[in-house]
């Protein structure tokens, strides 16, 4: 080969290879392009962002199930607390009803000795009159005047009359006094005199008595009526 020959054929070898760079540098420049053109992050068609924004949007299952079992240790506490409390209010009442059945029970037992001493302080005071009734029933008629025996009866009446007064009781003898049907029971009716006696007591059959205000007897008496 002469040295012409030689000398083109590597002037040839030369403008293949720049020409195979200039495409190689072409191809880098359009795939830098695209790349600038679309990110990788910003790909619609990109499956891993379709996942990641599914999982976003999905509920959180675990979350779910979290909130779930905080309401329901919540109701079982409030209940809970309701049980209780109903519970407290239900042993108070009871001990409060208790205490007032035994409260009842003490007061009736407390009134009950009280009239028991009450009865017992009054038959203490009539024994007295009563032993002197029991000895004017013993006088002998043979040796007894009139006189005494009607003495001693009247000692018994006054001591009889001054215990009662003691007790608190009132004698209701009302001769003479306008008619009262609450303290008197009229027995009879004797027409009138004059106008004057319309209503009143005519006469006393049997006197009324009234313990501290309370009628225990009524008396029973004829009154004047036209």
């Amino acid at each position: 080969m002469n040295p012409s020959e030689v000398e083109s054929h590597r002037s040839a070898r030369d403008a293949s290879e720049a020409g195979g760079d200039q495409e190689l540098q072409a191809a880098e420049e359009a795939q830098a392009q695209d790349a600038v053109a679309d990110p990788p992050g910003d790909s619609a068609d990109d499956p891993a962002d379709g996942a990641a924004t599914a999982r976003d949007e999905a509920p959180d299952a675990e979350g779910v199930e979290d909130g779930e079992d905080v309401g329901d240790e919540a109701a079982a506490d409030e209940s809970d607390r309701l049980r209780r409390e109903r519970d407290r209010y239900r042993d108070r009442h009871l001990r409060l009803a208790a205490d007032f059945d035994n409260y009842r029970k003490r007061t009736e037992d407390r009134l009950g000795q009280r009239w028991d001493l009450a009865q017992a302080e009054l038959v203490g005071r009539l024994l007295d009159p009563l032993d002197d009734l029991l000895r004017v029933t013993a006088l002998e008629p043979e040796s007894a005047s009139v006189e005494a025996i009607v003495e001693g009866v009247e000692m018994v009446e006054r001591k009889f009359l001054q215990v009662l007064e003691e007790a608190g009781v009132e004698i209701v003898d009302p001769l003479g006094e306008p008619f009262d049907p609450n303290t008197m029971e009229a027995m009879m009716r004797v027409p009138p005199e004059s106008d004057d006696l319309e209503d009143t007591v005519e006469r006393v059959f049997q006197r009324g008595y009234a313990l501290r205000g309370h009628l225990v007897r009524p008396a029973r008496v004829s009154v004047y009526k036209g």
